[in-house]
C-alpha cells in the first residue's frame, strides 16, 4: 500500500518492475512520468481475448484469441521470406505467418508445444492465416483459461510495446485507491463512481462487458467530466493572472469615433456598433482585453477592429495587426490604409520576403515608434522585430498560428509587468459549446448581423460532368457585366501542384472562352504580381479570375457574384464557407456551384447538402464539428494546444453547463484542489492555454 508521503501523484514510474531507463525515455515521449501519468493514461479501445475461439469456427476479417499445438514451423525462402508455423486443436488448423523473427523465436515453435494467439484472421496461400499474431506458450495447466478482463489497447509511441505499457499499468492499479479525488462529495455522488473504481474498470472490464456497455459509459462519463472541468478551471486561471497583469489604458473620444464613422462609405450595423463598444470599455481598462470578436464571412470585424486601433494610437501606442497569409496580411494592409492614412497615421507592413533595405527601414520605424501600426505575417515574431510602445496586438484567424507563435507577439509588449491588449478575430464561428470550454479565457463578441447589400448565396451542387455547361453560362454571367471566381483545390497541400492545376484550369477556360479577360492567381506569384491581378479584378479589367483557395480569407471583390469551385468534395465545410463568402458583396443574384468528382462518399455528400441548405456560417461551424470534430476549429491538430484524451465536445456537450457551475463550485470553496486538477489531467500542456 502506497502511503500519502509517497502518493502516486509523485511516485516515479521507476519504482515499477519493469520500468528500465531505455523504458522511462520513451514513457517521457508520452507525458508520463508518475503513477498517476500511468493510470490516466486511458485506453484507445478493447480487444475481446475473454474466449477461446475453436479454430474450426474462424471466419475471415475475425479477431480472435486461439489456442493449440504446433504442428509444423518451417521457413519459406521463395517469395518473400517468412516463417510459417501451423497451429491445430480438435476442430481444425491456422497458419502463422511471421516476416520478421529472430532465430530465438524460430526455436520456440517445436512440435507439440501450446500457443495462445490473438489477431486478425485472413486469408493465406494455405487457408486462413493471422500475420505476426500477438502470442504467447502455455502450459497444459493454463490451457483453456483466457484472460478474465478485456484486453487494454494504449496510446503508444516508438519502441514502446502494448505488452510492456500493460505490464506497468497493472502494477499502478494497485494503488489506485490511492489516487486523490479532487471533486468535492457533492460532485462525486452525481456519477455513480467513485474515481478509483473508474479508474480500475477502464483499465480492465471484466468479461462480457464491451466498448458501449452502460458500465464502461458511466466510468468513462466520470472521467470525462473531470477532464472538461481541469481544461475549464486552467483557461479560468489564465483569464485571472491576465486580470493581474498591468495593461496601457486605450482612449478614445466620441468625436474621433465619430468622426471615423462618418468617414466610413457605409454605416455600421448594430452588432457591429454594440461590439465596438464592448471593444472601447475593455481598451479603457488598466488590465489586457483578451477579447475573441467573431463573425460571419463579411460581417465586418476589420473595420471593427480599425475603432480599437483609433483608440491605440490615441493613446500614442502602436498596433501589431498579423493575418496567417500574405494575401490577408495586404488586404488588412490596404484597408488600413484607406481609412487611416487621410488621418496622418503612418502604416508599415511586414512579410518574410521583406528582405533589405525596405526591411530595414520598416524595422527602424518600428523601433522609434514612427509607424503607428505595423501589419505582417508570422514575419511579426522574428527576434529583429522591437516596438517602441505596442499596446495593441490584433491576430485574425488566430487557429492558423502556432501558439508559441502567439505568445512571442504577446512577450513583445511586455513592459514593466505588463501586456499589450489582445483582439482576436475569426471567421469561423464557434459553436457556443465549444466556447465555453475552449475559449474560457476570453471575453467574447459576435457580429449576428450583416451589412446591407449582402446578398444571400444561391449554392448549387454539381457532378463535374456538367463541367462545360458552367463554362457555357460564363459568357452570359460576364456579358450582363458580372465577375466570376474559379476556384481549383487539389488533396495535395503542395503549392507548386496547386498552381499548376490553377494554370492548367486558365489555358483551358481561355481556350473555351476567347472573348473573356482571364488571369490566374495563386501563391507561389510574387506579391507584387498578385497585388496587380487582384488590382486590376477589382477594377473589373478581369471577367474571370482562375484562383487556389489562397483567396479564401481577405479578398473583397463587390461585382464579383459567381464562384465556381472545383473539386469541392476534397475542402471542409469551414473552407467551403469562407470561399463562398467572397461572393454576395455587392447588389444582384450571388451564386456558388459546387463541382464534385463522382461518386461521392457518405461525409463529402452530408457536407456539401449542408452547404446547399444553410448560408448561416453558425449553422455551418455546428455540423462541421459533429462532422469533424472540435480540433480543427480550435487548431489543436496544428498548434499544439490542448488537445482532451478523453472528452467529446460534441458527444459530451451535455455536460459542459454543469463543468462550469462546478467549476465556481471548486474555485470558491475549495480553491487547493484546483491546481493539482489541472495538472492530472494538463500537466505542461496548462502553459499553451496562454496563448
Amino acid at each position: 500500500m502506497t502511503s500519502r508521503a509517497n502518493p502516486p501523484e509523485t511516485q516515479s514510474i521507476a519504482s515499477l518492475k519493469g520500468a528500465g531507463e531505455q523504458t522511462l525515455k520513451k514513457l517521457e515521449r508520452l507525458g508520463l512520468r508518475t503513477i498517476q501519468d500511468l493510470l490516466f493514461h486511458l485506453p484507445l479501445r478493447y480487444e475481446d481475448r475473454t474466449r477461446i475461439i475453436p479454430l474450426g469456427s474462424l471466419r475471415r476479417g475475425d479477431q480472435a484469441l486461439i489456442e493449440g499445438r504446433v504442428e509444423l514451423a518451417e521457413t519459406l525462402p521463395s517469395g518473400r521470406r517468412s516463417l510459417v508455423v501451423r497451429l491445430a486443436d480438435d476442430t481444425g488448423y491456422i497458419h502463422l505467418r511471421f516476416f520478421h523473427y529472430t532465430q530465438d523465436q524460430r526455436r520456440q515453435f517445436e512440435c507439440g508445444r501450446r500457443l495462445r494467439c490473438y489477431g486478425e484472421i485472413r486469408d493465406g496461400y494455405y487457408g486462413l492465416e493471422i500475420n505476426h499474431p500477438d502470442y504467447r506458450l502455455v502450459t497444459d495447466n493454463e490451457a483453456g483459461k483466457p484472460e478474465a478482463t478485456l484486453t487494454p489497447v494504449y496510446p503508444l509511441t516508438e519502441g514502446l510495446h502494448q505488452k510492456a505499457l500493460r505490464r506497468l499499468i497493472e502494477q499502478a492499479l494497485v494503488m489506485a485507491a490511492q489516487v486523490r479525488d479532487w471533486l468535492p462529495t457533492s460532485q462525486t455522488h452525481q456519477h455513480g463512481y467513485s474515481l478509483a473504481d473508474a479508474l480500475r474498470l477502464l483499465h480492465a472490464p471484466p468479461a462480457g462487458t464491451t466498448e458501449h456497455s452502460q458500465s464502461i459509459r458511466a466510468a468513462r462519463q466520470r472521467l470525462i467530466f473531470e477532464e472538461l472541468l481541469a481544461h475549464h478551471l486552467s483557461l479560468s486561471q489564465f483569464r485571472a493572472r491576465m486580470q493581474a497583469h498591468r495593461a496601457p489604458i486605450l482612449r478614445i473620444s466620441q468625436k474621433v469615433t465619430a468622426q471615423f464613422s462618418a468617414s466610413l462609405p457605409f454605416a455600421l450595423t448594430g452588432a457591429q456598433q454594440r461590439v465596438v463598444e464592448e471593444i472601447i470599455a475593455d481598451l479603457s481598462r488598466p488590465h489586457p482585453m483578451m477579447r475573441l470578436v467573431q463573425g460571419d464571412v463579411g460581417s465586418g470585424k476589420t473595420v471593427v477592429a480599425a475603432f480599437a486601433v483609433l483608440a491605440a494610437l490615441a493613446s500614442q501606442h502602436q498596433v501589431a495587426i498579423m493575418a496567417p497569409t500574405e494575401l490577408l496580411a495586404e488586404q488588412h494592409s490596404h484597408s488600413f490604409q484607406h481609412w487611416l492614412e487621410p488621418l496622418g497615421v503612418k502604416i508599415a507592413f511586414l512579410s518574410g520576403k521583406a528582405k533589405g533595405e525596405a526591411r530595414r527601414k520598416t524595422l527602424e520605424s518600428l523601433a522609434s515608434g514612427a509607424a503607428g501600426v505595423i501589419i505582417g505575417t508570422h514575419a511579426l515574431f522574428q527576434d529583429q522585430v522591437v516596438f517602441h510602445n505596442l499596446g495593441l496586438v490584433i491576430i485574425d484567424e488566430q487557429h492558423r498560428f502556432g501558439v508559441h507563435q502567439r505568445l512571442a507577439l504577446r512577450e513583445k509588449g511586455g513592459n514593466q509587468g505588463g501586456y499589450p491588449h489582445q483582439l482576436i478575430m475569426t471567421a469561423t464561428p464557434i459553436p457556443r459549446t465549444l466556447a465555453m470550454i475552449g475559449y474560457a479565457d476570453l471575453d467574447l463578441s459576435i457580429i449576428d448581423e450583416r451589412p446591407p447589400g449582402r446578398t444571400p448565396v444561391k449554392t448549387t451542387v454539381l457532378p463535374t460532368t456538367r463541367r462545360e455547361d458552367i463554362i457555357a453560362r460564363i459568357n452570359d454571367w460576364v456579358a450582363h457585366g458580372r465577375q466570376v471566381y474559379w476556384v481549383c483545390t487539389l488533396i495535395e497541400e503542395s503549392e507548386r501542384l496547386q498552381a499548376e492545376a490553377a494554370g492548367i484550369t486558365a489555358e483551358r477556360l481561355t481556350a473555351a472562352l476567347p472573348g473573356l479577360r482571364i488571369a490566374l492567381i495563386h501563391g507561389r506569384l510574387k506579391p507584387a504580381d498578385k497585388e496587380a491581378v487582384m488590382r486590376h479584378f477589382k477594377a473589373a479589367a478581369i471577367d474571370v479570375l482562375v484562383a487556389t483557395t489562397v483567396i479564401e480569407v481577405g479578398v473583397d471583390v463587390p461585382n464579383a457574384s459567381l464562384m465556381v469551385i472545383e473539386n469541392a468534395e476534397r475542402l471542409g465545410l469551414a473552407q467551403l464557407h469562407q470561399l463562398r463568402g467572397r461572393v454576395g458583396r455587392g447588389p444582384g443574384e450571388a451564386h456558388c456551384v459546387l463541382l464534385y468528382q463522382p461518386p461521392l462518399g457518405e461525409t463529402a455528400r452530408e457536407r456539401l447538402g449542408i452547404l446547399r441548405a444553410s448560408d448561416d456560417g453558425f449553422v455551418i461551424a455546428a455540423k462541421d464539428m459533429e462532422i469533424r470534430g472540435p480540433g480543427e476549429l480550435l487548431g489543436t491538430r496544428q498548434t499544439g494546444q490542448v488537445q482532451f484524451r478523453i472528452a467529446d465536445l460534441v458527444r459530451d456537450a451535455g455536460l459542459i453547463e454543469t463543468v462550469r457551475l462546478a467549476a465556481d463550485e471548486l474555485t470558491r470553496h475549495h480553491p487547493g484542489h484546483v491546481p493539482p486538477l489541472i495538472e492530472r489531467w494538463l500537466g505542461a500542456a496548462a502553459q499553451y492555454a496562454e496563448a
